[in-house]
């Protein structure tokens, strides 16, 4: 695969040349060393394209995680303890004690946390807008790099996985709150 568009959300561009320079050259790495081809494997039972052979997220996601995995990179979990319930009176609250936030990857001492997405829209903004800001006043990151495939990619594979054309759009003109933290997003095609 290659990157064949990026987008600086909050500075996330600059940070990561001057902060994560070896880090950034990895993520490249990874993703020239998935040959996509081999995950073509997915065939469509969808009415507007069936029997077609479209590429598999999960198993390009597999790719992702043994590539990574490889140069030391690994998910990073928090757990979360919340109570529910407290909002009526007559309820007596719950805890949860077995929910968690994940980040994809994060590399030990390395504060740059690294997200593969190849869902639907909501995922890609609760990573950069949610997610990545809660791992950050966590102190687990500073920055984070956010990966997608290209409208191109995404057509070839099942319908509802965004892209990264819709994404820095809406990002763009959502503008940056005080709480965004910076983020490179990365547009792949096969």
């Amino acid at each position: 695969m290659k990157i064949v568009a990026q987008y600086d959300f909050n500075g996330g561009k600059q940070v990561i040349a001057e902060k994560y320079s070896n880090e950034f050259s990895q993520i490249e790495s990874v993703i020239v060393a998935i040959d996509a081809s081999r995950y073509k494997t997915k065939e469509s039972a969808e009415k507007t394209m069936r029997g077609k052979l479209l590429f598999s997220p999960v198993e390009i996601n597999v790719a992702f995680k043994e590539k990574f995995n490889q140069l030391g990179w690994s998910s990073h979990k928090v757990h979360c303890d919340y109570t529910i319930g407290e909002y009526f009176d007559s309820y007596i609250p719950a805890k949860v004690t077995r929910a968690h936030r994940e980040m994809d990857f994060i590399k030990p001492g390395v504060k740059l946390g690294v997200e593969v997405q190849f869902g639907k829209y909501a995922f890609m903004v609760y990573n950069v807008c949610a997610k990545m800001t809660i791992f950050n006043n966590l102190g687990v990151i500073d920055a984070g790099v956010e990966i997608v495939p290209v409208k191109n990619f995404a057509d070839e594979m099942s319908t509802g996985v965004s892209y990264f054309e819709q994404f820095a759009w809406d990002l763009h003109h959502r503008g940056v709150s005080n709480i965004d933290i910076p983020v490179l997003i990365l547009g792949i095609d096969a």
